[in-house]
Order: structure tokens, then C-alpha cells, then sequence
């Protein structure tokens, strides 16, 4: 063989071949506002130098914590929600609705300074070390009874990162507080703006982004009764598949 000549690729096995990255269990929260004509959606641009998204306009959101699963709440999710959440998942741990819609509500404040919740049953106690003083500070309960599910999305094989994430809803009547000074030139989140979903779908989204607010504008129609279907994003083989919890 000529020594200019590069040598063949080596073929590696399908067992040597490095398995697909775990999805972490994820949160995503949309906050809604329907006190106009057009209902409208807080989003947030990201950070242009993040590895992640960058610059895409997205839902505040994130991954669980081991906080979340011992925050005090107020309220509880719906029979529907909590039975969709651990639908199609292997031996669900534990309350996982639960800690699923709590780390939507702390992600959102860590990412906005909005603070959701109810003032009405006073300061949480036993707050869990953290993000969530700021709610004990300013006396604010998560009231998880407010909360919606409206789909849920595990990033496809190949990706470095990847999340099975549950896309939550919830009215900005329920934003009780606000810290101001969270979303600067330098924080996760640069910019946030409240859009019509048909400004919404003229950013620049993830593809999942896009595709839920069609299902968000479903169930803000069928103001999110139960029939209302959520669906469950995937892929198998190589093929997006689309279920129904």
C-alpha cells in the first residue's frame, strides 16, 4: 500500500458502538396569560454561548433536583396528570408528578425570578436548602393543583444531552412574587417576552418547542379538560413516533 494512502476506516461491532446518552427526568413549565384576545406565552431567549440551544427561544424548565421531592406544596396534581406522568415509565419512582412539577416551578423561578404559587396558606416551612428560600422569603406556596400537563418529549438517540421532559401549563394569575434582577446579558436566560402563539411559532425554536404549542393551542380550546389528549414524543428505530398518555 502506498504510504500516502490513508488506511481503510476500522469497522467497529455493533456492541462496541457507544450506547445512547440517558434521558434525565425534565421539567418544563408555560406560563399562559388569557386575559386578552389572544392568549399569550412567556418565553425566554437563551444565552447565545451556552453549548446548549444557543439563542433558541424556549419554556423555563430543567432537571429535577433532589430538593424538589421534599418542597411543601399546596394542592396536588390532578388524578389525569398524575396517572399521564408515569405512564410508559419503567417503575416510576415515588411522587415523581410530584418532583416533576416542582422542578418546573423552581427551574422557572432560577431562569425569570417569577415565583408561582398562592400567598393564601402562608410561608412554606421545612424549605429545602436552595432556590426555594426565595419562596419561603416572600411566603409563597406552590400550589400544584393549578398546574397542567400538556405533553411530553424524550430527546431523540445521538444527542449529547437528553431529557424526557414533561411540558406543564399553568395561568399568570398564579405568578405570586417576583425577584427582580435574574434574566441579565450573562444569565441562562437573556430576554423574555410575552408573545401570541402565532408570534411564538415565528422565533427561533427548538423543533419539540414548536410542535407542543400546537398541542398547548389544543388544550387552551379545550380549557384543559381531561378528554383533552397529551401526547408522548419519541423515537424508535430511527422514526418519530407520537403516542397518547
Amino acid at each position: 500500500m502506498d504510504q500516502t494512502t490513508p488506511p481503510p476506516p476500522i469497522k467497529r461491532p455493533a456492541s462496541a458502538r457507544p450506547k445512547p446518552a440517558r434521558p434525565h427526568n425534565a421539567a418544563t413549565l408555560i406560563i399562559i396569560d388569557r386575559r386578552g384576545r389572544s392568549p399569550k406565552v412567556l418565553m425566554g431567549r437563551r444565552h447565545p454561548g451556552l453549548a446548549f440551544m444557543p439563542g433558541k427561544f424556549v419554556f423555563p424548565g430543567g432537571r429535577i433536583e433532589p430538593g424538589d421531592r421534599h418542597m411543601p406544596v399546596a394542592g396536588a396534581l390532578s388524578a389525569r396528570a398524575e396517572a399521564a406522568l408515569s405512564d410508559q415509565v419503567v417503575r416510576p419512582a415515588h411522587h415523581l408528578g410530584r418532583a416533576l412539577a416542582l422542578a418546573a416551578i423552581r427551574e422557572t423561578y432560577e431562569e425569570t425570578g417569577l415565583l408561582l404559587g398562592t400567598r393564601d396558606y402562608g410561608p412554606p416551612e421545612d424549605v429545602p436548602d436552595g432556590p426555594w428560600s426565595a419562596f419561603r422569603e416572600a411566603g409563597v406556596m406552590p400550589d400544584l393543583e393549578a398546574m397542567y400537563l400538556v405533553a411530553r418529549a424524550i430527546t431523540p438517540p445521538g444527542r449529547p444531552r437528553r431529557f424526557d421532559t414533561r411540558f406543564f401549563a399553568i395561568d399568570r394569575e398564579f405568578v405570586a412574587a417576583e425577584t427582580p434582577g435574574i434574566v441579565t446579558a450573562d444569565s441562562e436566560l437573556v430576554e423574555l417576552a410575552w408573545v401570541s402563539l402565532a408570534q411564538a411559532r415565528k422565533l427561533d425554536l427548538p423543533r419539540i418547542t414548536g410542535v407542543v404549542l400546537g398541542d398547548l393551542e389544543s388544550h387552551i380550546a379545550g380549557r384543559f379538560a381531561p378528554h383533552v389528549p397529551i401526547p408522548f414524543y419519541f423515537e424508535r428505530r430511527g422514526k418519530g413516533q407520537r403516542a397518547v398518555l
